[in-house]
């Protein structure tokens, strides 16, 4: 695969270490350890190993990967597993995706206060979708789902949302039926944004009422409780953004498409086209103009703060599962839910699905080959033959900056 000319990390080495300067108290030991892991990642600060082809003998140097979450030249390998590791759980009917996003104005709050609202925000979607669908008015059934959230929009502003993708039905209350939904219909979206307003409201004012919440800069007056009540109130009113995308057209699509969205990081590669003195100019898509593909430059300083923006807290799961699809009765409730809808289970017409895998691949490569069919041991020049590891790189440290802790 050809590398594209610019990267994220090119920009943080060029740009980081002003940019650490100018902010030495404001940054967070997890923008600092992530920025570092950009940085080196692929590089020989953290080693590699010499290959060479056992065809043409062309060698090459390999070095390792960051591994980081938020590292865009690491998340194939994670994405390929992840969809592997699902396609046994895929039920034939119809999937939906609906997205939850927050107002701009509980955003600011969000990113002052990331751990506590990002886990208000699943559990708010969850309890919203789960409580309508379970609804006889609606569906009355127990649904299963999984939600991963993003952060960012097209031009890498804080925009927190989550993308929810949903079998077309559930177990009724007894588990003796599938009750499926109405051809391509979900639930009612205003009644899933009037619920979902409110639950989450409530949410926030309990984690304000716990002394959860931080509050500084222009935010700092909501430290009071009269100015948060008069900073909400507002939002009660306001029309809450839920949006139900098209039907997948089977279940055999779903997986190719959400695999764009459960690894994605706030800015891939490829959509970086220059920097040049001090500027950072991308692509993005603009909704709001019939998905038209426009530019922007920023400053490498503003390009940096919009980035760091996404780095979540550390341990913050990105990816939840919920209703029958939640982890502690995952397989149990999907064999009950195959066997409603009259489908063998995967395993019995999959056998490298169930079990022990006895052949477990060695290393990344065999793992990226098996799961992805694109092989990393060929041969770039002659495509004949296959690279073989001749000696192992330990890694070289580098200078690195000093670590300071966010004791925020």
């Amino acid at each position: 695969m050809e590398r594209p000319r610019i990267e994220l990390a090119e920009i943080i080495r060029r740009y980081g270490d002003a940019y650490r300067a100018q902010r030495e108290t404001s940054l967070s030991g997890t923008q600092r350890r992530v920025m570092q892991a950009i940085t080196a990642c692929r590089t020989a600060a953290l080693g590699g190993h010499v290959e060479a082809c056992d065809d043409c003998g062309h060698q090459r140097i390999s070095y390792n990967s960051c591994r980081n979450r938020h590292c865009p030249k690491c998340q194939s390998l994670a994405r390929a597993q992840w969809i592997e590791d699902r396609q046994a759980e895929l039920l034939p009917c119809p999937y939906f995706h609906v997205v939850f996003t927050l107002p701009e104005e509980i955003a600011a709050i969000a990113y002052q206060n990331k751990a506590v609202v990002y886990n208000i925000l699943f559990a708010a979607t969850a309890n919203t979708l789960r409580t309508i669908a379970a609804d006889p008015k609606h569906l009355g059934a127990e649904i299963g789902f999984f939600a991963v959230l993003h952060t960012w929009g097209q031009t890498l502003v804080h925009h927190p949302h989550l993308h929810c993708v949903v079998p077309g039905g559930g177990l009724s209350t007894d588990g003796e039926r599938w009750v499926a939904c109405r051809p391509g219909f979900f639930l009612p979206v205003r009644v899933l944004s009037r619920f979902f307003r409110r639950r989450f409201l409530e949410l926030l004012q309990q984690a304000f009422d716990r002394g959860e919440l931080e509050f500084f800069s222009a935010l700092e007056e909501l430290r009071q409780r009269e100015a948060f009540r008069r900073y909400l109130d507002p939002l009660r009113l306001k029309e809450w953004i839920v949006y139900a995308k098209a039907p997948f057209a089977g279940p055999e699509q779903v997986l190719d498409y959400v695999g764009r969205y459960t690894h994605r990081v706030a800015i891939s590669n490829n959509r970086l086209l220059d920097i040049e003195d001090e500027h950072v100019t991308f692509r993005y898509k603009d909704y709001r103009d019939g998905d038209t593909q426009k530019t922007m430059t920023l400053t490498a300083e503003e390009f940096i703060r919009r980035f760091l923006l996404h780095v979540l807290p550390q341990g913050l799961q990105r990816i939840r599962y919920y209703g029958f699809m939640g982890n502690r009765y995952r397989q149990e409730k999907l064999e009950r839910c195959r066997q409603l809808l009259n489908s063998g289970s995967p395993t019995s017409e999959q056998p490298k699905e169930s079990g022990a895998r006895p052949d477990a691949p060695p290393d990344y490569r065999d793992r990226y080959e098996a799961l992805t069919g694109a092989s990393l041991h060929q041969c770039p020049v002659c495509r004949r033959g296959r690279m073989i590891t001749l000696a192992e790189i330990s890694p070289s440290r580098a200078p690195e900056p000093p670590l300071v802790l966010d004791t925020s």
